[in-house]
């Protein structure tokens, strides 16, 4: 599936233990955030060779996760409201082992004339 809203990553350690209910709970009572919007939250382990995505889809949500069987995700430092934004390409790369800082393959250009 692709996110059809934002997607942040809960930063910190994340319990992985919980379920939806209480990965549903962080994100209303911690981060104060809907957990029915379109929005995509991603949780991480101490260990940072787990993940899980938490969503609202219709009529229920969906729990995707996600173990390394070796190697680390590549997980930013906490933040003061513990929530980053990022965007779907840096998703990504973070699912694929990259550093969520990856430059970008090509520079944008501007200006351009025909």
């Amino acid at each position: 599936m692709i996110p059809s809203g934002h997607v942040y990553l809960v930063s910190g350690v994340t319990d992985m233990r919980k379920s939806i209910d209480g990965l549903s709970l962080i994100v209303a009572e911690t981060l104060e955030m809907d957990p029915f919007s379109e929005s995509w939250f991603i949780f991480c382990n101490r260990g940072r060779d787990k993940l899980k995505i938490l969503f609202w889809d219709t009529n229920g949500f969906w729990l995707y996760y996600r173990r390394l069987e070796k190697g680390r995700f590549k997980w930013p430092a906490p933040q003061s409201d513990n929530k980053i934004h990022i965007s779907k390409q840096q998703l990504q790369w973070l699912l694929s082992g990259l550093d969520l800082s990856h430059p970008c393959a090509h520079r944008p250009l501007n200006n351009l004339e025909v």
